[in-house]
C-alpha cells in the first residue's frame, strides 16, 4: 500500500524516531511489567496479590481525576505558540491544575478507602499507591512538552530508567523473601519519585526560568477545552477496573487473586494493539490528506489488527496453562480457565483499538464519552447479573460483552464520520499534525 505523507526527509525521520522511542518504551513497559507483576504475584501469594491488585483498581479510577488538561488539549497549543515563553507559562498553568486534581483526587480516594475498607493491607497498599497521582500527570507535562519538540527520547529512558529500578528493586525484595503486599507498593512509589524528579531536571535545564503569575482566564480555558477529553478518560478507566469493585463481595480472595493474574496477562497482550496503533496511525491515518483515505486505511487496519488479536487469542487459549504456571507458580491454577475465556475478547479489543484512531484523528472526543459510557453502563449490567451466578466467569462474561459493545460503536462511528463536517475535521486535524 502506497502510503502518501507530504513533507521534508528530515520531518519524516524525526517523526519516525519519536514513534519509534515511544513504541520502545511501551514494549519495555510490558516485558518489565510482566516480570515484575509475576515476581510480585509469587511473593505475596493470590490473597496477597488480590489485595495489591484490587488497591491499584481503585487507584487507577481516582487517578483519572488528575487528567484534567491532557495531551489533546495540550500539545496542540504548545505546537501553534512555539515561544519559550509562552509555553512555559503554559505548562505552569497544566501542571498547577494537574497537581490541584491529583491532590483531590488522593484526598477523596483516602477518605473513601478509611470509611469503607476493612481490610487494613488495602488500606495501606491504597495509600502508598495513590501517592504517585500526585507525581504522574502534574510532571507529565512534561511529557508532554518533548512530544511538541517531536523528541520524545529523554522521556522514554526516564521511563526506561523508572522500569529498570522497578525490576531491580522488585527482584531484590523477592529474593530476600518479603512477602508484604505494601513493601512492594513502596517500589512504585520511589519508582515514580525517580521518574518525576528526572522530568524536572531536564526542563528546568531547558526552559526559560521566568516568573509565572496566575491567570484565570487562561485556567478556565484549559478546563473548558479538556474538560470533555477528562469524562471520557474517567469512563474509559473505571470501565476497565469496575469489575474487581463489583467482584469482591461475591468472591473469596484467593479467587480475585486468580482474576487478577488472568487480566493482568490479558492487560499485556492487549497493550500490543495500542504498539501496533500507535506504529502505524501517524502515516497511515493522520497524515492522509481526504477523509476518504483515511477511512480506507482505517478499516485496513482494523482487518489486520482483527487477525494479529484473534491469533493471539488462540495462542493464549492454547498456552493457557503453561503462560499460568510459568508467570504466576502453581498457586495461580484457577486462572488458567479464566485466561482461555478471556481470549475470545482479543479480536474484539484490536478492533476497537484500531477503529478508535479515526475518532481520535477527527478530534471527536464526545464520540469517545458516548463509547466508554455505554461500555461501562454494559460491564456493570452484566456483571451484576452475572457475578452471583457464576463468580469470576461473570466478569469476564462482562468484559467481552463491553468489548463487544465497544466495537458495535466504534462500527457507528465508522459510518458516522461520512457526514460532511468529517471531511473538515479530518483536515483541520491534518494540518495540525503537519506542522
Amino acid at each position: 500500500m502506497l502510503i502518501f505523507f507530504p513533507g521534508s526527509y528530515g520531518m519524516r525521520m524525526q517523526i519516525a524516531r519519536n514513534v519509534f522511542w515511544l513504541v520502545a518504551e511501551r514494549g519495555l513497559q510490558v516485558a518489565f511489567g510482566i516480570v515484575s507483576v509475576a515476581m510480585i504475584a509469587r511473593a505475596v501469594g493470590p490473597e496477597g496479590f488480590a489485595e495489591f491488585q484490587y488497591a491499584q483498581s481503585l487507584v487507577l479510577i481516582a487517578s483519572s481525576m488528575a487528567l484534567i488538561c491532557g495531551n489533546e488539549v495540550v500539545i496542540p497549543r504548545l505546537v501553534a505558540n512555539d515561544v519559550p515563553a509562552a509555553q512555559h507559562r503554559l505548562l505552569a498553568h497544566v501542571y498547577g491544575l494537574s497537581e490541584l486534581a491529583a491532590v483531590a483526587g488522593y484526598g477523596l480516594l483516602l477518605a473513601l478507602v478509611a470509611m469503607t475498607e476493612e481490610d487494613t493491607v488495602i488500606v495501606m497498599v491504597v495509600a502508598i499507591l495513590g501517592f504517585p497521582m500526585l507525581l504522574r500527570e502534574p510532571f507529565g507535562v512534561v511529557r508532554s512538552w518533548m512530544q511538541a519538540r517531536t523528541d520524545s527520547r529523554p522521556g522514554v529512558v526516564y521511563g526506561m530508567i523508572g522500569l529498570a529500578f522497578r525490576v531491580v528493586a522488585v527482584s531484590a525484595l523477592y529474593l530476600v523473601g518479603m512477602d508484604s503486599a505494601p513493601d512492594f507498593a513502596w517500589v512504585i512509589a520511589v519508582e515514580s519519585i525517580l521518574i518525576a524528579g528526572l522530568l524536572a531536571r531536564y526542563y528546568r535545564l531547558h526552559s526559560p526560568r521566568v516568573a509565572v503569575r496566575f491567570d484565570w482566564p487562561l485556567a478556565r480555558q484549559l478546563l473548558r477545552d479538556g474538560s470533555v477529553f477528562w469524562v471520557g478518560l474517567m469512563l474509559m478507566f473505571g470501565a476497565k477496573r469496575v469489575d474487581q469493585l463489583l467482584l469482591r463481595p461475591h468472591i473469596s480472595l484467593f479467587d480475585l487473586g486468580a482474576y487478577a493474574a488472568c487480566m493482568q496477562i490479558l492487560d499485556n497482550f492487549m497493550m500490543l494493539s495500542a504498539i501496533l496503533a500507535s506504529s502505524v496511525a501517524p502515516l497511515m491515518i493522520y497524515a492522509q490528506p481526504t477523509i476518504a483515505l483515511v477511512r480506507r486505511n482505517v478499516l485496513s487496519v482494523a482487518l489486520g489488527m482483527v487477525a494479529v488479536g484473534v491469533a493471539g487469542g488462540v495462542v493464549l487459549a492454547y498456552c493457557a496453562p503453561w503462560i499460568i504456571t510459568l508467570i504466576y507458580g502453581e498457586h495461580y491454577a484457577a486462572a488458567t480457565d479464566l485466561l482461555r475465556l478471556c481470549s475470545w475478547a482479543s479480536g474484539l479489543v484490536f478492533a476497537d483499538t484500531a477503529l478508535s484512531l479515526l475518532v481520535i484523528h477527527l478530534r471527536k472526543p464526545k464520540w469517545l464519552v458516548e463509547k466508554w459510557l455505554l461500555v461501562l453502563v454494559t460491564i456493570v449490567m452484566v456483571d451484576l447479573i452475572a457475578i452471583p451466578n457464576h463468580g469470576a466467569s461473570g466478569a469476564v462474561y462482562g468484559y467481552i460483552a463491553g468489548n463487544a459493545v465497544a466495537v458495535i460503536v466504534g462500527i457507528g462511528f465508522f459510518f458516522r464520520s461520512r457526514e460532511p463536517f468529517a471531511a473538515e475535521q479530518a483536515a483541520s486535524a491534518r494540518s495540525w499534525f503537519l506542522r
